[in-house]
């Protein structure tokens, strides 16, 4: 792979990152920087690893204003920011600006149709994108030149997914993965899908059918599948519709991002400010 765009779902590394590290790791005020700190770890060994031209983290609201309206229960289960990740969520930008990583936001959507976006225009431009996020919504964007790096504990790193690693995962191919979840439902999402239809059953039929919108179809056709199958896709099939569209990113026009390396000197200033002494030291020398 050369040169990769590496788009980072900063709220997912940043909560993932913030429980995996104790909050006693506190900057020069006695200020938790345990998320900044384990996100910057996470992003570095991507970065030392894979050489991309540049890095891009994604923001975005925590629920998109067309998916609550589609549904309201969408992320209602969320419970709310922990106070010792608030500060370091809005010195996230500042802090990792200092590394040459720029920040993209967009009030009315989520960071995951961001990361979608900027795949896109990466892949349409002739380049290759990592898409670094513990988000599986994120399979759907997989393809040829976009791959997706997911979360992992250990000393490997994240786990690379591609278009086989999505078929090994689902059985499926990954633009069927909006298809899948609305089927099988996304309970971190607030999803409940098709009523009785699990992981398999959601292959087997999109394997069958090919969309969802054609499942629902076959549904009424005698001998396509068990009757309790057919009755769970007949029931309300506008809502199973409407999971799929909550489930399928919206493309955001941006511009294609310049190149920017890694600025050494101002991520190392940037975490001796943030009293991560060690990570610093590593930056500079």
């Amino acid at each position: 792979m050369t040169s990769p765009l590496l788009a980072v779902d900063a709220p997912s590394l940043l909560y993932r990152a913030f429980f995996a590290l104790p909050k006693s790791i506190t900057d020069d005020d006695g200020q938790p920087v345990n998320a900044l700190l384990g996100t910057a770890n996470l992003v570095l060994f991507v970065v030392e690893r894979y050489g991309p031209r540049a890095v891009v983290l994604c923001w975005g609201a925590e629920a998109a204003d067309y998916r609550t309206a589609a549904f309201p229960a969408y992320h209602a289960d969320r419970p709310p920011m922990p106070p010792e990740l608030e500060r370091q969520w809005r010195d996230a930008p500042a802090f990792f600006g200092a590394f040459g990583w720029r920040s993209e936001s967009v009030a009315e959507l989520e960071a995951d149709d961001l990361l979608g976006s900027l795949a896109r225009i990466e892949a349409q431009a002739g380049g290759e994108a990592l898409l670094f996020t513990g988000d599986r919504d994120m399979f759907q964007c997989v393809g040829d030149r976009v791959t997706v790096l997911f979360p992992r504990g250990g000393k490997d790193g994240p786990e690379v997914v591609d278009t086989a690693g999505v078929h090994e995962r689902y059985g499926i191919a990954p633009a069927q993965v909006p298809d899948f979840i609305a089927l099988r439902g996304d309970p971190s999402d607030g999803l409940p899908g098709a009523k009785g239809i699990g992981a398999k059953t959601a292959r087997d039929l999109l394997r069958a059918h090919g969309t969802l919108e054609d499942v629902i179809a076959a549904a009424g056709r005698p001998g396509t599948m068990t009757a309790r199958q057919a009755g769970a896709l007949t029931g309300d099939p506008a809502a199973l519709l409407a999971f799929k569209d909550i489930a399928t990113l919206r493309h955001v026009e941006l511009a294609r991002p310049a190149d920017a390396p890694l600025d050494r000197a101002g991520a190392a200033a940037s975490a001796r400010a943030h009293g991560m002494n060690r990570l610093a030291q590593r930056l500079a020398g």
